[in-house]
């Protein structure tokens, strides 16, 4: 199951095997004394998936552009998350949810796949090749810096002879 979930595998166990003799969501959260939130989005799955609720999947499904604008249509039009996920045999009825919330917010682009992991730098690309000029410029400043520094380390000594 998630690990990031605040029920532990126990309280899952028995919260499924309630929902199982017909007890509510908020009825299980109260008995077991845990958080109505957890408690309802784990019924929400049971209602999915009934028993293979607290089975790990093992790999994340990747959806196409196409399909989760056909489910979103599908849900504005009417549909329950429930009965869709169930169908489409989603995971969770939540995933709808949130593809309906960027459909409302970005439009078909919000269910666009969108590029992974950070950025490319611009300071990996390579540079423009220095000009003749700039190199010149620059070696001659150093030059000159070095020139001033080997004159201050000259003064010093001749100040010690004295």
């Amino acid at each position: 199951m998630l690990k990031s979930s605040s029920l532990s595998e126990e309280q899952r166990a028995a919260a499924v095997a309630l929902f199982e003799t017909g007890w509510g969501a908020k009825s299980v959260a109260a008995k077991l004394g845990v958080s109505k939130r957890a408690i309802g989005r784990l019924y929400d799955r049971w209602r999915v998936r009934g028993g293979t609720t607290l089975v790990a999947k093992p790999t994340k499904r990747q959806f196409s552009f196409e399909f989760k604008l056909a489910v979103v249509q599908r849900f504005l039009a009417g549909e329950t998350q429930v009965a869709l996920a169930q169908e489409f045999q989603l995971s969770s009825p939540i995933l709808i949810k949130k593809w309906a919330s960027l459909y409302r917010n970005e439009g078909e682009d919000g269910l666009r796949p969108k590029p992974k992991g950070r950025p490319k730098s611009p300071f990996g690309a390579p540079s423009q090749p220095e000009s003749e000029l700039q190199r010149l410029r620059r070696e001659n400043e150093r030059l000159r810096a070095e020139v001033a520094f080997l004159g201050k380390v000259q003064a010093l000594r001749d100040e010690d002879r004295r």
